[in-house]
């Protein structure tokens, strides 16, 4: 059976409407389902956010030990300084390491002022991922979830939301590619590829960012699928009903793939450990079907 097929037949076993790309960073073959589909990438994003950070700190333009007082306005919710009862201060690569280990939108939000808000969509453009578009950041998505609902804040939008139907939830600009942040799969992995090629900027840039995504936290998908030897750096989104990741995975060999997954469920819950860890069987299936296909070498 074609690993497409494969890959298919796990995401309809739940089923979930899955599109994936994976791509062997060395000779760019590739395993595509769906790949060239427009998708909202919600917190794939900080990648280009925390790539944009590292070349402006190369480039001299930001200190990165540059301190930040984190308030109870800036704070947008969910984990890391999101949660903080109390006004903090931390440094620039502190927030970036916090918007990539944790998915900090407050974070998120604080470095995107400071390296600016439309650098990202600059960065996509300059590095010719022409599907990619970046429409603000988390502040930005928080808040045209709270106006397509009419709450004027989190505890409004918490009570109306569960009282929405699926076609409502629907209709919301977050879940709409050609409304919110968004891109295709096969864009992501092309990122993905610079950054490790070190084609995305400096050496020392692209390190800076592939370092950062190796702190990310969340495991349950496609790092769950490869054993402790293979390393895994990667950067989760998550709304509800959309599971998606976009990552590495590095072996002993030398060997490395680039990964982007979207799962887009009917329930609308964003707790479902079936869908990551299909999510996580998707990916080892991409990959082990291109380390079956190596080229054999070339003999005199």
């Amino acid at each position: 059976m074609a690993p497409e097929q494969r890959i298919q037949e796990i995401f309809a076993e739940l089923p979930v409407r899955g599109t994936l790309h994976a791509v062997d960073i060395a000779d760019g073959r590739e395993i595509a389902v769906g790949a060239d589909e427009q998708v909202v990438i919600a917190s794939i994003f900080k990648i280009l956010l925390v790539l944009e950070f590292s070349r402006q700190v190369e480039a001299g333009q930001i200190d990165p030990t540059e301190r930040v007082l984190v308030r109870a306005a800036d704070r947008l919710g969910g984990w890391g300084t999101a949660g903080c009862a109390d006004d903090i201060e931390l440094s620039l690569r502190d927030l970036a390491l916090f918007a990539m280990s944790v998915s900090d939108n407050t974070a998120a939000d604080l470095l995107l002022h400071r390296v600016g808000r439309d650098t990202p969509a600059l960065l996509a453009a300059e590095l010719g991922l022409d599907r990619t578009r970046v429409i603000g950041g988390p502040r930005h998505l928080l808040e045209s979830m709270f106006a397509d609902v009419g709450a004027r804040d989190a505890s409004e939008f918490a009570a109306i939301f569960p009282t929405l139907t699926r076609e409502q939830v629907s209709r919301m600009r977050v879940f709409r590619p050609e409304h919110t942040t968004s891109s295709t799969a096969r864009d992501i992995t092309h990122l993905l590829s610079l950054i490790w090629r070190d084609a995305a900027g400096s050496p020392a840039a692209c390190a800076a960012a592939r370092n950062l995504m190796r702190h990310q936290m969340f495991w349950t998908r496609i790092a769950a699928g490869f054993p402790d030897e293979v390393r895994v750096a990667s950067k989760t989104g998550t709304l509800p009903g959309l599971h998606m990741e976009a990552g590495v995975v590095e072996y002993p060999d030398g060997a490395r793939y680039a990964l982007a997954l979207f799962a887009r469920t009917e329930d609308l819950g964003s707790r479902n450990i079936a869908v990551d860890l299909a999510m996580s069987r998707a990916a080892r299936t991409a990959v082990d079907a291109l380390r079956a296909e190596v080229p054999a070498p070339l003999t005199a």
